[in-house]
This record gives C-alpha cells, structure tokens and sequence, in this order.
C-alpha cells in the first residue's frame, strides 16, 4: 500500500529491471541504487519499492519520480527543481544532456552524413510522470527511459531539463570510473 501526506509533493521509484548487475556497483563505496535512493529521499519524494503495484502509484494522485540507478549521482537539488517542475507545468519532465558525439548515418558498411546533434537529446534523470499522465497509462515499463520518454511523448507535453553533468548515465564500469573522477573535481 501506498501512503500519502498532505504535504507531498510526489513519489519516487528507482528501478533496477533490464539493467543486469550494473545498479549494483559500487560508487563511492555505495551501490548505485543506494546513492539514486538516497537522493529520491533527500529531494523530499516518498520512496516506493518493488512490491508496490502500478495501481496503488496510480491511485496516490501524485506525480512519480523514475530515478535510473544508471545515473547515481544526479544532485538532490536536480530531483527536487524536476518534481517542481512538473507540479507547476502538468507535463512530463525529463532530464537530459545534449549528444557531443559525432553522429553518422549507416548504410550497411558505409558511414554516410554526419547527423545534426543539435537535434538529439540523451536522456538521463529523472523522468517524472505528472498524475494525470499516469491515470491514463495501463502499464509502465521502466527498463529503457528513453523509450519510456518516447511513448510518454505520444499522449503528454514533454518538459525537457538540461542535466548537470555529475547526472551523467553510464554504460559500464568504465563509465564509473569517470563518473567518480568527475564528482571529485566537483567538491
């Protein structure tokens, strides 16, 4: 059962579903899915768990927060401006950094045009869903955001907001690597 207070602004689900054993390395000696919790918490959003159904999210009236444990160190600050945002605009709010790779069209074995960046966005976190938006959905499959946004696009304005670069998502433990290199030239 979902509980709800006055008072809150929104709920928050981390989920680890088609992300293999990622959300459970370590950065900074926490998982990932432990640092993404905390930050949920902290950003003042009531944590829900695995055994909560879709229907109880539904029926809280209450935007949800998806944080991907694949972007762990997003900052506090930027969880709680996103659940505002939404609040105040009605639509689903997405996090996200501009592509700075150089993108080509493929065919076959030959690279092609080099693709417009300034059109593409990589999305990270969060992604939260405003009520309403979610009293229309009948499932939410959470194991690609992107796609997720992608759908959620076809039936509500979709709010984009730039990501800090700490918020970036990894691919690997290469990635963490950096990612924890980066968060240290930040303090």
């Amino acid at each position: 059962m979902v509980s709800v207070d006055e008072d809150l602004q929104a709920l928050g689900w981390v989920p680890t579903d088609g992300r293999g054993s990622l959300p459970f390395a370590l950065v900074h000696g926490e998982s990932l899915v432990a640092a993404a919790s905390w930050a949920v918490g902290e950003a003042g959003v009531r944590l829900i768990d695995a055994s909560s159904t879709f229907e109880q999210v539904r029926s809280a009236g209450l935007p949800l927060l998806l944080h991907d444990p694949l972007c762990p160190l997003t900052p506090v600050d930027f969880l709680e401006r996103a659940v505002q945002t939404c609040v105040e605009t009605g639509a689903v709010v997405v996090g996200y950094r501009e592509v700075t790779d150089t993108i080509k069209v493929r065919d076959g074995d030959v690279l092609g045009a080099t693709v417009d960046r300034s059109r593409l966005r990589s999305v990270t976190s969060p992604v939260v869903i405003p009520a309403e938006v979610l009293a229309g959905l009948g499932a939410l499959d959470s194991t690609d955001l992107a796609a997720l946004v992608g759908r959620l696009a076809e039936v509500a304005e979709i709010h984009w907001l730039p990501a800090p670069p700490i918020a970036r998502r990894i691919a690997g433990k290469d990635d963490l690597v950096v990612l924890e290199a980066l968060s240290r030239s930040l303090t």
